[in-house]
């Protein structure tokens, strides 16, 4: 399995945020695969509650200066990077003043949810796929964490299928018990759609709650890992009937090896 690429798209990372049980995965997971062997990149949004000037985050320029058209309005994307220097691994940051400069992830002050968070998702989701067409660094694997980087399968999948760069790539998702309440804005579908996805897709969201976005991810996924010790009922019975691999949720000393066996199930590597 050395020289295999493995993406890692992640809601949260510490240090750039407090320790969850996905952040600390999200920051411990990829030093262990490249320390495997494996070539790793890793990407997260830059909320506005991560402090640049601590963590020594920089734009990239080269990378940035792309828009992203989301219901016919144009999105600066601005990349930037920061690097664990104790991990020796870069965690790139898809950034825009619009989405990602406020001070909480998903809530406003008094806890509600965002109303645009649907058009956060497909920007975030774009930027990363544009940036790592750009780094021209095509992934064998690609593991996203937590919803909100839910939508990578989906595009990869339906949008970027026949380019060069994902033409090859297998999609592993990761739940945890970190669901919303709320449901997404109900222009939802539309601007997706907008981006060449066909309706017959997304009709799963036409109530587009937390279990039927869900849903939609695990349509298009190649695999599932279970990453808390419980999540969604219902969401844990649609992953089951789906018929889709599926990893159960691994103890903290133990999920290194089974991600990383779950990999070469995934590509059907057999040693």
């Amino acid at each position: 399995m050395k020289g295999l690429k493995v993406l890692y798209v992640s809601q949260e990372i510490t240090p750039y945020l407090p320790e969850s049980e996905m952040s600390v995965i999200g920051r411990n997971l990829p030093q262990a695969i490249q320390e495997k062997g494996k070539e790793i990149r890793t990407f997260m949004p830059k909320y506005g509650c991560i402090n640049e000037r601590r963590n020594q985050l920089h734009e990239v320029i080269r990378l940035s200066g792309m828009n992203i058209i989301i219901d016919d309005t144009d999105h600066p994307l601005i990349i930037k990077v920061a690097s664990i220097q104790a991990a020796r691994m870069q965690v790139y940051f898809i950034d825009n003043e619009d989405y990602f400069q406020r001070r909480y992830l998903f809530h406003d002050d008094d806890g509600v949810f965002f109303d645009d968070n649907d058009e956060r998702a497909i920007f975030f989701t774009r930027g990363v796929i544009e940036t790592v067409k750009k780094l021209q660094w095509p992934p064998n694997i690609i593991h996203c964490h937590g919803w909100f980087s839910g939508l990578l399968p989906l595009y990869v999948k339906k949008v970027y299928e026949d380019d060069p760069v994902f033409r090859n790539s297998r999609i592993i998702w990761s739940v945890y018990n970190n669901e919303f309440n709320k449901t997404m804005n109900k222009s939802f579908m539309h601007k997706l759609a907008q981006d060449g996805i066909n309706s017959s897709d997304l009709k799963i969201i036409d109530n587009p709650d937390y279990l039927n976005y869900c849903k939609l991810i695990v349509n298009n996924c190649d695999g599932i890992i279970i990453g808390s010790p419980s999540i969604h009922p219902g969401l844990a019975g649609y992953i089951k009937k789906s018929g889709k691999s599926m990893l159960p949720y691994q103890e903290p000393a133990d999920y290194v090896e089974a991600y990383s066996e779950f990999y070469k199930k995934i590509l059907d590597i057999k040693n």
